[in-house]
């Protein structure tokens, strides 16, 4: 982990329901966090940063913030989501009213994605110097994956990878985040993120009624066994 002055700053117990009590909750502003994650982005080298939280916790939102302001010499986002179970599938195994659980996704998948990525910086004229990872992608729109949709060149620096389990320590999530070289816990108020989570599921087409209801239903579900991990992350944020 590298760590900085921004760390010390601004630090208090936490007063939300989104992770434990007594897990110390880190003040930031998105520039600091894009500050901090530039110190990650050493070109010649590869690092992962893993960004982690409960469902509408704003991950989405600032890993796209880290990777815009970087720039795409330094910086690539490739988000867990891609690897959700294909609809069909989760017909077929009576998973599909609880899409986005931790048994919902291919982990095995995601934990290869992201073994290959962390070996795959080749310094330029050595074998494998041009070959490209490619990375699925998640469509809300359709609630499907799209597979080989991102493309993550090997003298990137920065993958900036987003999702909920990056620090659930079951199946092969704890290899996923041996990969990953900071993670980062995101824990905004719990009023606002359910907020964002309702307004998101009725932006993708649910009643106002069955939006709240998954929020704090199979979401909260979710948050609640993704907040059991906080204190395992290198840092616990709360955007101001």
């Amino acid at each position: 982990m590298i760590t900085t002055k921004l760390e010390r700053a601004g630090t208090r117990r936490s007063d939300t329901v989104s992770v434990p009590a007594e897990t110390v909750v880190v003040d930031h502003t998105v520039a600091e966090l894009v500050e901090r994650a530039r110190a990650l982005a050493i070109p010649g080298d590869r690092h992962i940063l893993g960004i982690t939280g409960a469902p509408g916790a704003g991950k989405s939102t600032l890993a796209a913030a880290i990777v815009e302001q970087l720039g795409p010499d330094l910086a690539v986002l490739v988000p867990m989501d891609g690897y959700h179970l294909a609809n069909v599938v989760l017909h077929a195994l009576g998973r599909r009213d609880r899409k986005g659980a931790h048994d919902t996704f291919d982990d095995a998948g995601y934990t290869h994605l992201l073994e290959r990525l962390h070996r795959s910086r080749v310094a330029p004229g050595q074998p494998g110097a041009d070959e490209i990872v490619y990375a699925p992608e998640f469509r809300r729109e359709i609630e499907e994956p799209i597979g080989s949709a991102l493309p993550v060149r090997p003298d990137v620096p920065l993958v900036v990878t987003e999702g909920n389990y990056l620090l659930l320590d079951r199946d092969t999530w704890p290899r996923a985040r041996a990969c990953v070289d900071e993670v980062w816990f995101l824990a905004p108020d719990e009023d606002l993120r359910h907020d964002r989570l309702i307004r998101r599921h009725e932006a993708f087409g649910k009643s106002p009624q069955d939006a709240r209801q998954w929020a704090l239903g199979t979401d909260q579900r979710n948050a609640d066994l993704i907040a059991a991990g906080a204190d395992r992350a290198d840092l616990v944020v709360r955007i101001r």
